[in-house]
């Protein structure tokens, strides 16, 4: 999980400039056989860059020699905050000081 997980720092929010990781907007990764499922989330229920994040997650894991297929799945529970976000992404987006 820790290399899929590396894998997608490389999909950047392009809003906010900051990976999806930092963010805090991934819930669950799991693979099983080469099948990758990500749970996951949005910044906002209305995103607009819904389909460009997913595809974005999509491509990148499809990118690893042992990954087949990736389903990702959008879930809004619980919501996203702030709060989830690591201190490299608050610091970058002016919430640390």
């Amino acid at each position: 999980m820790d290399t899929l997980q590396e894998c997608l720092k490389n999909v950047i929010d392009p809003e906010l400039g900051v990976n999806i990781v930092d963010l805090g907007l991934i819930y669950d990764i799991d693979e099983h056989d080469g099948h990758v499922h990500v749970t996951m989330t949005l910044t906002t229920p209305g995103c607009p860059m819904h389909d460009m994040i997913t595809s974005g997650v999509e491509r990148a894991l499809m990118e690893l020699p042992k990954v087949g297929s990736v389903k990702v799945e959008i879930v809004w529970q619980p919501a996203w905050s702030p709060a989830q976000m690591s201190d490299a992404a608050k610091e970058q987006l002016g919430y640390l000081e």
